[in-house]
């Protein structure tokens, strides 16, 4: 499973290099099940001046849009940062299988290191997740975009 993590999660870098040439935060995400990409994404919330425009909301909407349901059973999102409350709700209510990331997210990380939403035993679906895949890129990433900016 490591090999096939590390082979998409290269597309989610991919995905989060775009978003840091546009100015965005370099957070990119890819909705994969059996070996298909059904959608991707990076973040556009400058772009398109939209709190909601997350990488992984992108992801799961043209994944849905692929699959013409909002049930993605049996998918995996990889995302190159922890998912914030938002988006870890929006995995959850669109019943991922497994959930990939990379770096963990210290302030707004709501898989592990806040909140745990994608796992709490109060909610009807639980994810299966998998941290920490390709950390030393996907927070270098992060850190060339935030030392650009101070």
């Amino acid at each position: 499973m490591a090999t096939e993590d590390h082979k998409w999660m290269a597309l989610a870098i991919a995905e989060a290099q775009t978003a840091f040439q546009k100015g965005e935060v370099p957070v990119g995400a890819v909705v994969v099940r059996d070996g298909k990409v059904l959608g991707s994404g990076h973040n556009l919330r400058e772009a398109r001046q939209d709190p909601t425009a997350h990488a992984e909301l992108i992801a799961l909407q043209q994944a849905s849009q692929a699959l013409n349901s909002w049930r993605l059973t049996g998918a995996t999102i990889y995302v190159t940062l922890e998912p914030c409350p938002m988006c870890a709700g929006a995995i959850v209510l669109a019943r991922l299988a497994r959930l990939v990331y990379g770096a963990a997210d210290p302030k707004a990380g709501a898989v592990e290191t806040l909140y745990n939403i994608v796992q709490d035993p109060r909610l009807n679906h639980r994810v299966e997740v998998e941290s920490g895949v390709c950390h030393a890129e996907t927070a270098e990433l992060l850190r060339r975009f935030f030392r650009a900016r101070r």
